[in-house]
């Protein structure tokens, strides 16, 4: 009786101590509009935008547009994929606006250089830009004002802002490789031959070539409309200047004589696509997702596995609802590294099975209540279906990627004192944004855009940097037969916004950067807010656990940098020594940090008083205005 008394006052204690934490941030509070996104001059343009009268939409392509201007974490010729309620249809829509692999972009074209995986860096990671034509798409489609409207915070910084410390010391870092291409060297290194070459913080930066294709985008949509165009007509001809006029062939030009792929032919045939959203309904709440060709269903399928279990009743991060949590992501995550691919190419993924509930039960019941399993592999969701699985026998020959050797959390040059370095932690969080904007007409928009980070490769003098996104294919068909670089194909991609809805109104908009624990910090920011009791800003410091059980999407072109490392756990420093040992005891091998929570952007919907609080991350320079 004792110890059971004992054991309900510590879980009461740690509900307690969870929903009660202080925050190092507040709340944001706003009835009319939200801005929120990864960087403040950033948020300051949603706001100038919402002040002209903009939409969510519009408010949202606004801070895209800037934070693309930045370049620490994102640049033009990046990627975007987003999720938008539309309050006139009350439908959740997405928008697939991913790049997709180049002309001659093949497993054997790789291959003969000696690769594993694409390489990370350079004109061979490119994939064709997305961002411009997802952001113009979404402007043309959903949004209210022009192309003039929304980009003109972005002009105004390309014309010269005085970049922070963050992007600045990056440059710096990054500058040998910086130096190998020439037209990067030209924007980025503005004092050449200087013991520090890249701009000092608070340096008022200037892209002469970025401004020039924005304005020739711009031009292009004036022209359009003196010509007697609409305004959607108007911003698809901007679109087609960049795709498919002299914006493309400098584009195409540039790449190429650095050694890239693209094509004028691979820029006129993307297009950004609109998509219906994968969702599952987690005790009344229905969560969505973009499809299988990002990492997003790996959230749904943990809310499925982690329905079967009283997480509540185990406490927030205690020794079970850590191990629990562990291996339902690891389920969840070793089905997304062999079945996750671009659903417009064979062979079709099967998410009906993967989604399903009772696929997931019989996941959940794989867990073991005392240890790790570091044998965790891909189910078999055919079934669930009523088909037969093709590939039964490829999984059982994948033994090679179960390596239960004690492998550092982060690779052996990156860890001090068994903790990941500063750089290590800098390069995983840094590669991307998040973008959340909400009005009161009810528009809301939720973006995870990334891509062109730095160090950059440049094309030409268009003063855009090239997509690094080719390195999250696979050459070799037994990791995934899903994800094989092609041309044409779009890549599977870890970027992952999140929107959700209760009795059909708005819930919980949410994003975070961070490669593959996107929808780790995903998920747990959800259970912080629908389980524990938290509000959107506690939960979005809140910390969180991080797995590297499972196949990593970026980093390294050699199967050894990218394979699965079992047991490996990330935890907060502020974790406890009894949660440690007991941890130890199931077999788990600890490292530790003090930002574990991811940059977390988010919005809550508070229908009770008609209004919207909103969650910024105290991590980095993320940044939210509300009104």
């Amino acid at each position: 009786m004792k110890k059971y008394l004992l054991s309900a006052l510590l879980i009461s204690a740690t509900l307690l101590s969870a929903t009660a934490q202080q925050t190092q941030k507040p709340v944001l509070h706003g009835r009319n509009w939200m801005a929120i996104t990864g960087k403040p001059l950033a948020a300051t343009a949603g706001a100038m935008i919402f002040q002209k009268g903009g939409n969510a939409v519009d408010a949202s392509c606004a801070m895209l547009a800037a934070a693309c201007t930045m370049w620490d974490t994102l640049s033009w010729g990046g990627e975007t994929q987003l999720l938008i309620y539309n309050p006139k249809t009350k439908q959740v829509i997405a928008i697939n606006a991913m790049g997709v692999a180049p002309t001659g972009a093949t497993a054997a074209f790789f291959k003969g250089k000696g690769y594993n995986f694409p390489p990370e860096y350079g004109p061979l990671a490119a994939t064709t830009p997305g961002t411009p034509g997802g952001l113009i798409y979404i402007l043309a489609n959903y949004g209210t004002l022009s192309l003039e409207q929304v980009l003109a915070p972005a002009m105004e910084m390309a014309a010269g802002y005085p970049i922070e410390a963050q992007s600045a010391n990056s440059i710096e870092r990054g500058k040998t490789l910086i130096k190998q291409w020439p037209y990067s060297s030209k924007v980025f290194l503005t004092h050449p031959a200087e013991k520090r070459e890249a701009p000092e913080a608070g340096e008022i930066f200037v892209q002469k070539d970025l401004l020039e294709t924005l304005t020739k985008l711009v031009a292009a949509e004036k022209n359009a409309l003196k010509q007697g165009k609409n305004r959607k007509e108007a911003l698809m001809a901007a679109y087609d200047r960049f795709y498919k006029g002299d914006i493309a062939q400098e584009f195409v030009r540039g790449s190429k004589e650095q050694g890239g792929l693209i094509t004028m032919e691979d820029l006129a045939n993307w297009k950004p696509l609109e998509e219906k959203p994968l969702m599952v309904n987690y005790k009344g709440i229905d969560v969505y997702k973009m499809q299988q060709w990002t990492q997003g269903p790996v959230m749904l399928q943990a809310l499925n596995i982690l329905e079967n279990f009283d997480l509540k009743s185990m406490g927030y991060n205690s020794p079970k609802y850590i191990h629990t949590l562990y291996q339902a992501m690891n389920l969840a995550f070793a089905d997304r590294d062999f079945y996750y691919g671009d659903p417009y190419f064979n062979p079709s993924e099967p998410m009906k099975g993967l989604l399903s509930k009772a696929y997931a039960k019989q996941r959940a019941e794989l867990i073991r209540d005392d240890r790790n399993d570091p044998n965790i592999g891909p189910g078999n969701p055919y079934p669930f279906e009523g088909k037969t699985n093709p590939y039964i026998n490829l999984l059982k020959s994948r033994g090679f990627e179960l390596d239960t050797s004690k492998r550092n959390f982060a690779p052996k040059h990156d860890m001090t004192n068994n903790s990941p370095k500063a750089e290590y932690q800098d390069r995983l969080w840094r590669g991307t944004t998040s973008v959340e904007a909400a009005d009161k007409e009810g528009w809301v928009v939720s973006i995870t855009p990334s891509g062109g980070w730095l160090p950059a490769c440049i094309a030409g003098n268009t003063g855009i940097g090239m997509s690094q996104r080719m390195q999250s294919f696979m050459l070799d068909s037994a990791i995934n037969p899903f994800n094989v670089v092609a041309p044409g194909k779009r890549p599977r991609v870890t970027l992952s916004p999140a929107l959700a809805l209760k009795d059909g109104r708005p819930y919980l908009s949410s994003a975070v950067q961070g490669g593959d624990t996107q929808d780790q910090n995903l998920l747990q920011f959800f259970l912080n807010m629908t389980e524990f009791g938290m509000n959107v800003q506690q939960s979005s410091e809140a910390a969180n656990i991080n797995t590297n059980q499972l196949w990593l999407s970026l980093g390294g072109s050699k199967t050894d940098d990218r394979k699965p490392k079992p047991g490996q756990l990330l935890l907060n420093s502020n974790t406890s020594e009894a949660t440690r040992a007991e941890l130890k005891k199931m077999g788990y091998i600890l490292s530790f940090s003090d930002r574990t929570s991811g940059p977390i952007n988010a919005v809550y919907f508070d229908w009770k008083h008609g209004s919207m609080w909103g969650g910024s991350s105290n991590h980095g320079e993320d940044y939210g205005i509300g009104w």
